[in-house]
């Protein structure tokens, strides 16, 4: 194309561009409503929908499923399956053993410690440290044993998993295995309960103060219930043996009378 020819036709396209002309044309007309579907211009997509918020999962009550789990035990052997298979209590990860009970179950005794320590977390049975051997010891001033099938008890603790250091059981602990303690009473159906220590106390009484709880007969999950010292604090106490004979001596009374 000559120069002169091209500088014109560019010159009527400016042109045609300031009149709004800015689409190319057929020679013919086109009819845009008859056009067939794949000419025609495509649908805006629809918005995407923003994603669906995550499911927030309902926080368990550590207590609540405790109490489940205790009352759905129709004995003691269940009891101890819930309690192994029971995984809110952070001691059961730092513990070697569940620490059940001992003795005989079903005796008229029931004797409930706090906590298992080192020798009770080895050997899987509560007191049967140098506590344990002061216990069978009392016990047998007053003719009764743990294995005494003439006159047996029946031992357990407030927590089944020795604390770390032998620290006492923060509050949240006793409160999520009340409802298995209260379980295991309630399945071993002793006539009396022997609550040992202010973790016990504290536990079934909802009091502690030990020194001013031992010796006086109270209530505790519907039976009579006799708070007295821990034989480890007798061990750092020797004094107060005194008083724990006066409390054996009472218990025996207790039986006695029937």
């Amino acid at each position: 194309m000559e120069s002169s020819e091209f500088h014109h036709a560019l010159a009527l396209l400016e042109w045609q561009v300031e009149l709004g002309a800015t689409e190319a044309i057929c020679d013919a007309p086109v009819n845009c409503y008859e056009l067939p579907e794949r000419l025609t211009a495509p649908k805006p997509a629809a918005p995407a929908q923003p994603p669906a918020a995550p499911a927030v999962a309902t926080p368990v009550d550590p207590v609540v499923e405790a109490e489940e789990l205790a009352a759905a035990a129709a004995d003691l052997d269940e009891l101890q399956t819930a309690l192994a298979g029971f995984e809110h209590c952070g001691l059961k990860r730092g513990a070697r053993t569940l620490v059940f009970s001992d003795g005989i179950p079903g005796a008229p005794v029931m004797i409930v410690g706090e906590a298992p320590g080192r020798d009770e977390d080895r050997e899987g049975r509560p007191f049967v440290g140098r506590a344990g051997q002061l216990l069978d010891r009392m016990l047998a001033a007053i003719d009764m044993g743990r294995a005494d099938q003439a006159a047996p008890v029946y031992i357990t603790n407030v927590l089944p998993w020795r604390p770390p250091q032998n620290r006492d059981p923060q509050p949240e602990e006793i409160a999520m295995m009340r409802p298995f303690l209260q379980r295991h009473i309630a399945l071993a159906q002793p006539k009396v309960l022997v609550i040992m220590g202010n973790i016990s106390a504290q536990a079934l009484l909802g009091k502690r103060g030990i020194t001013r709880l031992r010796g006086i007969w109270t209530d505790a999950c519907g039976l009579p219930a006799l708070p007295m010292f821990h034989p480890a604090y007798l061990l750092r106490q020797p004094a107060a043996k005194r008083e724990a004979w006066a409390d054996l001596l009472s218990l025996k009374a207790r039986l006695s009378d029937g």
